[in-house]
């Protein structure tokens, strides 16, 4: 069973750069989709990025598209999410995800983090 953790969170102004990273327990993990979703307070849990197992093919939500970049290092288990030019609006819970099999924008993914805070004044 594949176990999350995601880290990186924390305070920063607008157009400022966060770099995100989930390390992932388990000997599968580049069998795995990985993906990046966020929950904002009184919304729903939205996608935001996500990666193929071998990393050869990333999506992402219009809304950070050219801002954020999702990478995956499967040497050390591990996903990312750069964020960049960050807007008030990106404020969230930052959740790492693992699917078996492909990527999806749905949240129908198997296993799940326990969530990195992003705060962004303006």
């Amino acid at each position: 069973q594949a176990q999350l953790v995601e880290s990186g969170g924390g305070l920063v102004q607008a157009g400022d750069s966060l770099r995100l990273s989930c390390a992932a327990a388990g000997r599968t993990f580049s069998q795995h989709a990985m993906g990046w979703f966020r929950q904002a307070p009184g919304k729903e849990r939205e996608f935001v990025a996500s990666i193929s197992g071998l990393g050869r093919w990333t999506d992402y939500s219009d809304s950070v598209k050219g801002r954020f970049t999702i990478s995956r290092d499967n040497a050390k288990n591990t996903v990312f999410l750069q964020m960049g030019r960050l807007r008030p609006e990106d404020t969230a819970v930052y959740y790492c995800a693992a699917r078996q099999y492909g990527m999806s924008r749905s949240l129908n993914f198997d296993y799940w983090g326990q969530g990195t805070q992003v705060t962004v004044s303006s």
